[in-house]
């Protein structure tokens, strides 16, 4: 179970991975050593699973953030499974849904044109609904 040091602890490292254990403990008021064994501990128990970035999509020129509700056509999602494999360019989640839909696809594009390349390809497996985000 955690406690708030704990917890205290994931909010620092969400907001910086790359934070030196001596700064970090003195934000959950715990020595640099207290800090960085409570750190290995969450990562052994498999709370912290990885340390990531956050990337600017848009200063790598992909200027259109989509979201796709996906309806499979069969109860076989293997080639819709594999299409995404070949286009791992542009696919930045694919979640496995409830509700409306099979799957949640978001995806990230240079321009429509690719985005209408995906999508044309896309159809040959599977059916969706597209909602392009406008503003995060």
């Amino acid at each position: 179970m955690l406690d708030n040091t704990d917890k205290r602890i994931l909010e620092e490292l969400s907001k910086n991975g790359r934070i030196k254990m001596k700064e970090l403990g003195e934000k959950v008021h715990l020595t640099g050593q207290a800090a960085s064994a409570r750190v290995l501990k969450l990562e052994d128990e498999g709370i912290i699973k990885d340390y990531t970035i956050n990337i600017d999509e848009r200063k790598l020129g992909y200027i259109i953030h989509a979201f796709l509700n996906i309806y499979t056509q069969s109860i076989h999602h293997h080639p819709y499974l594999t299409f995404l494999e070949s286009q791992q360019e542009y696919v930045i989640n694919n979640f496995k849904i409830s509700g409306d839909g099979c799957y949640l696809l978001e995806c990230k594009f240079h321009s429509n044109e690719e985005l209408n390349d995906f999508l044309t390809e896309l159809n040959q497996h599977v059916n969706y609904k597209l909602s392009i985000v406008i503003n995060k």
